[in-house]
């Protein structure tokens, strides 16, 4: 006898999210087939095996779970009518290819996840890249088996040389193509048979960037800056509170707020991988904080006003305005490094780079790794590598100097 049932799945996806999945179990061997749509947990009603009705939605959801139900019903009916001797993945064979997603519905499952998971930022950009890649096959269905070596390599040809962007970009774009392949061999979409990367196929290989930091002598022209517009002089505010704390990440910076900081030290959660971290407060940082020092002041309120007024239980509002705030604090930045004379690109981001550049060889790598909150030292020793040019000088130097 056979049976058919919507299960949730134990295996999470990166969101912590549990896979919603047809089981067929004929001759007491069981096959899945995947609806393609991730759930929390507590959203599941095991008895009656469905999403409960608090999912926002439940109703689109359970109605693609009783058609599942219903088609894999069919052909277990059109089996026992024939008499045939059907195995449960056999079932699900006939059912996925009488419905099978192609490459940009998986990539909509994917950005789906992404959004319920509320990372707008990565949702946005990858949304783009699809969308992209789209336009580039003239296609509006791909099926996997079509996404090839040769169409791959044409695409990435296409990003560097007609589109004139960088290695990397063309990396990412490859990153998340695979990411989506991967996706969909795991639900049992495609095969791993015509899989496109790999040795003998592509494969990607992240390029080295260099990292631009500012010298000692062009962060002094920042800090004694004279002359700068008060917009100006605010941009430059929030960057060098930025350095004198390691780099913090400016969506960090704007959100920091007076009950973050006691004991004159830093307490805060990094936005980004939701660390804690503790730091001195450095007397420069001090002298810029006492700035935006308002009598009297509630410990719950915003250090820079950027942010003010934004509702922050809203990730996406939360998201448009720290990208708006960027955008207009590295424009003033680098009117601000134009009028000082500094001959680089100014940006919010480069005041990390720059306290890696100036702390250079001085610090251990395990110290730096803390302060960058950094999870893996190998990743501390990969950023550090740009910066770390002592021992190279010093080897050339013997070499050459004879």
């Amino acid at each position: 006898m056979a049976t058919v049932q919507a299960v949730l799945r134990k295996k999470r996806n990166a969101q912590n999210l549990f896979p919603i999945a047809i089981r067929i179990t004929k001759d007491r061997k069981a096959s899945f087939i995947s609806i393609g749509q991730y759930i929390d947990q507590k959203y599941w009603d095991t008895t009656n095996r469905k999403v409960k009705r608090s999912h926002p939605n439940a109703s689109r959801i359970n109605h693609l779970i009783l058609k599942k139900l219903t088609k894999a019903n069919e052909k277990l009916l059109e089996a026992e009518i024939n008499e045939a001797n059907v195995s449960a993945s056999r079932i699900r064979e006939d059912i996925k290819g009488t419905n099978q997603l192609d490459f940009f519905g998986v990539a909509e499952l994917h950005l789906d996840n992404l959004q319920k998971a509320e990372k707008y930022r990565q949702y946005h950009t990858q949304k783009g890249r699809i969308e992209k890649f789209r336009r580039f096959t003239g296609q509006q269905t791909l099926a996997f088996k079509d996404i090839s070596v040769f169409l791959l390599k044409n695409f990435e040809s296409y990003i560097l040389n007609q589109e004139k962007r960088k290695p990397r970009t063309a990396v990412n774009y490859m990153i998340l193509i695979r990411k989506i392949f991967n996706l969909a061999i795991s639900e049992g979409i495609a095969e791993r048979s015509i899989y496109p990367f790999g040795k003998g196929k592509v494969q990607i290989k992240i390029p080295e960037s260099e990292k631009i930091g500012l010298s000692i002598e062009e962060v002094k022209k920042l800090e004694n800056a004279d002359g700068l517009t008060p917009a100006q002089q605010q941009a430059v505010n929030v960057w060098l509170t930025s350095f004198y704390f390691a780099g913090i990440r400016v969506s960090d910076v704007l959100q920091l707020r007076w009950s973050d900081f006691h004991d004159n030290r830093l307490h805060y959660r990094m936005n980004k991988n939701q660390k804690l971290v503790s730091l001195k407060v450095p007397e420069k940082a001090l002298r810029i904080l006492q700035q935006y020092k308002e009598t009297p002041s509630d410990k719950n309120d915003l250090i820079f006003p950027y942010l003010k007024g934004t509702n922050f239980d809203d990730a996406k509002e939360k998201l448009i305005r720290i990208r708006t705030v960027t955008r207009t604090l590295n424009r003033r930045l680098q009117l601000a490094g134009n009028y000082l004379g500094i001959d680089k690109k100014i940006s919010m981001h480069i005041a990390r780079h720059t306290f890696g550049n100036i702390s250079g060889d001085k610090i251990p790598i395990q110290m730096l790794q803390k302060l960058y909150r950094h999870s893996s030292i190998t990743t501390t020793v990969a950023y550090q590598a740009s910066f770390m040019k002592k021992d190279a000088d010093s080897a050339l130097d013997k070499v050459i100097n004879f």
